[in-house]
């Protein structure tokens, strides 16, 4: 480990120039109400941008010694970091982009726990209450854009694709900065980070100076996937759940290019919202697409969708395999027609509020032993359920590969267990095992062990 710079002090700006005593303070507190941890964590990560990792526990072992503290002096506040990843500089000063990002760090850990989960205003029981909360971080972070029409595309992906699937992301990003479309990703590298990349090319070939780079993360996560460097409006959610709403939320259509159980996860609980009664007459385009190679990934997907949801969840989705220019274009008169129905309900083009979400898809899931058996995988259920069903049980697989809490559960209690209807479970197993043989769970695919058991009941 490079240990070349000991310390390092930085001054926030903005509105982090004039934290209070309290804020500081709850920065500081290593206890388990404190805000200490989450800030190591999340910094660290941040900082560790462009690293080939995906182990969130690894990385905190790898940089045991690093720290941060948030000192209230009488003319602003300091940040003191110590023993930070070198590559997180050049020529001793941090790279600007890190340092907005760290930035944006301080800014949600603090907002989030003083004003909306420890606010009794906000009611975290109801679902009009979570889905309020999501919309005031979303706005404290400056993603809410009044008076701009439907624009923006989000992405989802795995971060660890091959090179010609990201050059294919990639390529696709630049056809949609042609377009003077803006990209949201869950700010990663792989299929997070290419879209974002070529439409930078996109954005400055047509002259749009206003390009928007947005990624949305969470604490869980952000270690496995720090922002990329693109990343120009970062926002962290306090959990998976809020993450994922923020993105139907904010986005105005989703483009799906080939991934692991991250992205299975993301499309499930897509298809959990689409499927529900009373979201289906809202417009949303979803479209799953990669390289030719692709073809047989975005098969297996389709299959699974097909038989363990029905032809009513397959609708929902549009295939175009090797096709970016039409991907681009697809997307581009889609959002003329939200424009419109946005327009004609007197919905807000930049926060889709007419979308409901129940209270079971936005309470945190968190994967044990125990809510990973309880999950109800079988077909006595509406589909919409099923859907969200199995969105926990690729949560929890996220979470045994990769978040620092699931790889201790897993590493004490060996692998979580599923169970559920013999031709559902049949189906997960195929779908998981090719995702292994594809090496999509992992970066580091020739280590991987499978964190889960299938069982079929």
């Amino acid at each position: 480990m490079n240990t070349d710079i000991s310390e390092v002090i930085i001054r926030p700006e903005g509105s982090l120039q004039i934290l209070s005593y309290k804020e500081a303070e709850q920065l500081c507190d290593v206890s388990a109400s404190g805000l200490n941890d989450l800030l190591r964590q999340c910094a660290l990560a941040v900082l560790n941008t462009g690293a080939k990792e995906d182990n969130g526990l690894a990385l905190l072992q790898k940089y045991h010694d690093f720290d941060i503290k948030v000192a209230v002096k009488g003319r602003g506040v300091q940040l003191v970091i110590k023993n930070p990843p070198r590559h997180a500089f050049v020529d001793n000063q941090m790279i600007v982009g890190l340092k907005e990002h760290l930035f944006a760090v301080i800014r949600d850990l603090v907002y989030a726990r003083d004003e909306i989960l420890d606010n009794p205003q906000f009611n975290l029981n109801h679902s009009h209450g979570i889905t309020n909360a999501i919309f005031h971080i979303a706005r404290n972070a400056g993603l809410l854009r009044a008076n701009t029409v439907p624009n923006v595309v989000v992405c989802w992906g795995g971060h660890s694709i091959g090179l010609e699937e990201y050059k294919y992301s990639k390529h696709l990003g630049y056809e949609l900065g042609l377009r003077n479309l803006d990209v949201c990703t869950g700010c990663g590298p792989g299929a997070m980070k290419g879209p974002m990349k070529g439409a930078v090319l996109g954005h400055g070939k047509q002259r749009y100076k206003v390009g928007r780079y947005i990624g949305i993360t969470e604490p869980g996560i952000i270690a496995a996937e720090a922002p990329n460097a693109i990343v120009n409006e970062l926002c962290i959610f306090p959990d998976i759940e809020k993450r994922l709403e923020a993105f139907v939320r904010l986005g105005h259509g989703i483009v799906i290019f080939p991934g692991g159980a991250g992205t299975m996860e993301e499309l499930l609980y897509l298809l959990s919202i689409l499927l529900h009664p009373a979201n289906q007459a809202l417009p949303f385009p979803v479209v799953l697409t990669g390289n030719a190679q692709s073809q047989t990934y975005f098969e297996g997907i389709m299959r699974f969708i097909d038989i363990t949801l029905g032809e009513e969840a397959s609708r929902l989705l549009t295939v175009m395999v090797d096709r970016p220019r039409d991907v681009a274009s697809h997307m581009k008169a889609c959002m003329a027609q939200i424009h419109q129905d946005r327009k004609a309900s007197s919905d807000a083009y930049y926060y889709n509020w007419r979308l409901l979400v129940d209270i079971d898809q936005q309470t945190p899931f968190i994967p044990t032993h125990q809510s990973m058996a309880a999950l109800n995988l079988h077909r006595n259920q509406p589909v919409h359920l099923l859907a969200s069903q199995l969105r926990k049980a690729f949560s929890g697989i996220v979470a045994g590969n990769v978040k620092a809490d699931g790889l201790r559960e897993i590493a004490l209690h060996g692998p979580f267990e599923l169970h559920g209807d013999p031709k559902i479970m049949a189906e997960m197993d195929t779908l998981l095992q090719s995702f292994v043989e594809q090496k999509r769970m992992k970066l580091d695919a020739s280590t991987y062990n499978p964190c889960y058991k299938i069982i079929r009941d």
